[in-house]
């Protein structure tokens, strides 16, 4: 058994061990006791020997010359996007790694992002660690509870037991959305993950000129700058403080090895980047996503990265051909896409970054780099038309065409929250069908590996062709760094590791694969490989917020000979429909052995809060103090509800300013403030139509209570509503909602009491817009 860390004194556990019989404790369940004591232990320090602790570093525990680990794992990659994998994007940084050891040409994640990070950190299949979907989707079903259970601790915790110095840098999309707030509990963070330290952001997804920033526990706001002066953006930030820990850390312990998990926001929405590497892929996607995929292919097949045999599988009938587009439709989405392009060639160059400094330490020899291109394929939640805001995405608001056009100049910069239409998404997934989200095929599950390690592997520029999946990560680690995964950690028995170590294929390019089965399961997507056959069952598209009616019971499955139909083009179900039974039966084998069970297909209703535990549920009165900053997840929900807010400040003679409550920001949300002197509620609807409703005389001052009054015309998605403003129950102001938020309001923004942290919700103020009264108090009650 092994230990996070000490619980008991020695003294204190020799009395449990006393006490045990008499409460009925068991022995099995305490901290193993530490080693005796060699030394000697008189009456007085002069006659008695003392023994210096070891300092707790890998070689104490019999490891030698451990490896430096660097993971990085980009968001939202297609197969084919990168260059290191015959994308039209320059990505030298990945290119330094594949060429400095081994690329991975059948390596697999689960189609979801949190759904393949669990199953990274715990070499445990998705739904065996309660993560079947994102924790915004989560029910009361074993697999999809949205949390890591204990039985499942990470390679990073028993790491950091044998000495690793543990960083996360960007991504955590593995805390329960309740669990998110400033009480937690906070074990299931990063700390409780493995982690020393964490510098990033708790979710899905986050501004990359305005994060949602997190330090360890902390919510804190973005520097102004980064820090060599460039404006601020968070891949860039991420680096810099990746970088400086890395520095720190071998200065001050060279004898410890360090882990850096460096998790991107990006390639994810919003498509943010510097506009100066926006203008570098200028006119390189005019000849549309058609011509890009075939391009991208004939580049796969030259470099090796696919067989020559391979086949291009055609574009959905669900997906216009680019041919058939206006003009204007063709510009704004070749735009989308050079935006895109450079984001992810900023990205890489980040991570070279990152890769550059330990360079630098002459630590590279000895690190191993396994550099993840995807956490699951291209994403198509940009819908067919592309977004200039992925909330109008979630909460099924149109956006018109007119807009997008003005909105050309300044895409990919700080007033969009961007992202690409679904048809990039499939040409970014070259040479297979579909994207993100559908699980059943390679085009949501096939991602681009490198892997080096000079020191240990040989191999340079080598393709490895092994089918291979992400919870094979953890037990590769472990294997190379001589460690054997504990039967239990913490006093929890745990779950067997259901990955398989990747290191046999190192020096043997035709070794036999290990891992001969694979199911995969994403929001009703079904598939499962076996022996170098694949049957897929697909189950809706991702730009529609719920599939068409059908039977998950009686899907229409495909077969596909993936040993020598490397794309999944040529579908064999009617020629062997005994081979195809075979492989149904065994999903559903799989299914009920790894807690896949019970299927379910729905999106909008599983995102609905009242299926998961909350700190509001049960409550209609809400009071909170001054400067207090709560995610949505934590926050009551007044979508489409009756409410009331109420702020009992103090107004100065001169008058006041500032923000009284908001939550959300410039791209969905709603705030109550005071501007000019007057009460102000406004109303974002997703950037598509703002509401504004304004006292009609200036408030009073000294002790004002302040009031906003929110009557919904129905209790149902995108009521709109009346509210009235109050001054000391006066009546100064009253106004219209015209429609409101259905689903949800941000996705990384927080409700926040006396200013307005990340985006402003409505334009025409400057951050923080700090109350400049005294706010002792505001209420928020349902009514």
């Amino acid at each position: 058994m092994m230990m996070r860390r000490a619980r008991f004194t020695s003294r204190a556990i020799v009395a449990l061990l006393v006490l045990a019989p008499a409460v009925g404790m068991s022995q099995e369940v305490l901290p193993r006791p530490e080693e005796p004591f060699q030394g000697k232990i008189g009456l007085t320090y002069k006659d008695s020997t003392p023994v210096k602790p070891e300092l707790k570093v890998p070689r104490t525990f019999g490891l030698e010359d451990p490896p430096n680990i660097l993971i990085v794992l980009i968001d939202d990659v297609g197969f084919g996007q990168f260059g290191t994998f015959g994308g039209a994007i320059p990505t030298p940084a990945m290119d330094r790694v594949a060429e400095n050891g081994l690329r991975y040409t059948r390596f697999h994640t689960t189609a979801l992002c949190s759904p393949t990070r669990a199953a990274l950190l715990t070499g445990r299949n998705h739904h065996s660690v309660g993560t079947g979907v994102i924790g915004e989707a989560g029910t009361g079903f074993p697999g999809y509870t949205g949390i890591i259970p204990a039985s499942a601790a990470t390679f990073a915790e028993v790491l950091r037991e044998f000495g690793y110095l543990n960083s996360w840098y960007g991504k955590n999309h593995n805390v329960p959305d309740w669990e998110t707030s400033l009480v937690g509990p906070f074990d299931r963070w990063s700390d409780g993950l493995g982690f020393d330290y964490f510098y990033g952001f708790v979710g899905g997804d986050t501004d990359q000129f305005h994060p949602a920033l997190v330090e360890n526990k902390k919510r804190i706001e973005p520097p102004e700058t980064n820090e060599d002066g460039s404006p601020y953006h968070l891949t860039t930030d991420l680096a810099d403080r990746a970088i400086r820990t890395i520095r720190a850390g071998k200065a001050v312990a060279p004898q410890r090895p360090f882990f850096v998990y460096f998790a991107t926001g990006a390639t994810h929405a919003p498509h943010q980047v510097p506009e100066d590497w926006i203008e570098k892929f200028k006119g390189q996607f005019d000849m549309g996503w058609d011509a890009y995929r075939e391009q991208t292919f004939a580049r796969q097949k030259a470099m090796g990265i696919i067989p020559e045999n391979t086949k291009l599988t055609p574009r959905p009938d669900s997906l216009p051909a680019w041919e058939t587009l206006p003009e204007e439709e063709k510009k704004v989405y070749a735009r989308m896409m050079e935006v895109f392009a450079a984001f992810t060639a900023h990205t890489d160059h980040e991570v070279g970054r990152v890769i550059d400094a330990i360079d630098d330490l002459g630590e590279l020899d000895n690190t191993l780099i396994l550099y993840m291109a995807g956490d699951n394929g291209s994403s198509a939640e940009g819908g067919l038309n592309g977004l200039l805001n992925e909330m109008t995405f979630f909460n099924a608001i149109p956006e018109p065409l007119d807009l997008k056009l003005k909105a050309l100049d300044s895409l990919g910069g700080p007033m969009h929250y961007n992202h690409f239409p679904a048809a990039w998404a499939w040409a970014m997934d070259t040479p297979f069908q579909w994207t993100k989200q559908i699980a059943s095929h390679f085009g949501g599950t096939r991602n681009g590996l490198a892997i080096s390690w000079p020191n240990r592997i040989k191999a340079r520029g080598e393709i490895r062709d092994q089918f291979h999946h992400v919870i094979d990560i953890a037990p590769t680690i472990l294997e190379l760094v001589g460690v054997d995964f504990p039967s239990q950690f913490n006093g929890v028995a745990q779950k067997p590791i259901e990955g398989v170590s990747m290191a046999y294929t190192f020096d043997d390019a035709d070794a036999p694969d290990r891992r001969t089965t694979q199911y995969f399961e994403m929001l009703g997507n079904q598939g499962i490989y076996h022996d170098g056959w694949m049957a897929s069952a697909l189950r809706g598209v991702p730009w529609l917020s719920e599939p068409e009616p059908g039977d998950l019971l009686n899907m229409p499955w495909e077969l596909y000979h993936v040993e020598e139909d490397f794309s999944q083009a040529v579908d064999l179900a009617e020629q062997q429909p005994e081979k195809l039974q075979e492989l149904i039966k065994l999903f559903f084998a799989q299914a009920s052995e790894y807690d896949v069970l019970p299927l379910d297909d729905r999106k909008t209703e599983r995102l609905n809060v009242e299926n998961r535990p909350s700190l509001t549920q049960g409550r209609s009165s809400f009071t909170y103090p001054n400067r207090l900053r709560l995610p949505e997840g934590a926050s009551p929900d007044l979508k489409h509800k009756n409410h009331t807010i109420t702020a009992k400040v103090v107004i100065p003679d001169g008058g006041a300013d500032g923000m009284l409550l908001t939550q959300g920001g410039r791209f969905a949300g709603f705030g109550l403030f005071l501007q000019g002197g007057k009460l102000v509620y406004h109303y974002n609807l997703a950037g598509v139509e703002r509401f504004t409703i304004a006292s009609d005389e200036p408030v009073p001052t000294g002790e004002v209570t302040l009031k906003a009054v929110y009557v919904s015309d129905a209790d149902e998605p995108f009521a709109g509503a009346t509210v009235s403003l109050f001054a000391n129950e006066a009546k100064i102001g009253e106004g219209r909602v015209g429609r409101s938020i259905p689903n949800r309001v941000t996705l990384d923004e927080t409700l926040d009491v006396g200013f307005d942290t990340g985006t402003p919700v409505a334009e025409g103020y400057d951050l923080p817009f700090a109350f400049s009264g005294r706010l002792d108090t505001v209420t928020i009650d349902l009514d």
